[in-house]
């Protein structure tokens, strides 16, 4: 009886053992830049700015540059603009 139980304890340690070096070896990995890093691009691509007029929170691949920021519209950029020329 206790040898099946030394038995299962050793199989559940080996497992565990080896779920904790695959994790290590992935950071590693990651760390040492071994693997290109995919998600850096789209990173940028999905960063969320916030309209200078309104607050609204758009990807940056959507958002119209201005002079005082970045915005949602059309209409948001050139109100900002028309009020800073009148300033």
């Amino acid at each position: 009886m206790t040898r099946y139980l030394l038995l299962i304890l050793f199989i559940v340690l080996v497992i565990f053992a080896t779920r904790a070096l695959r994790k290590l070896g992935r950071r590693d990995d990651a760390a040492s830049g071994s693997k290109p890093d995919r998600s850096a691009g789209k990173a940028d691509e999905t960063m969320m700015l916030a309209c200078a007029r309104c607050g609204l929170h758009l990807p940056r691949s959507e958002a119209l540059p201005g002079k005082a920021g970045v915005y949602c519209s059309e209409a948001h950029r050139a109100l900002a603009e028309a009020r800073d020329g009148d300033a």
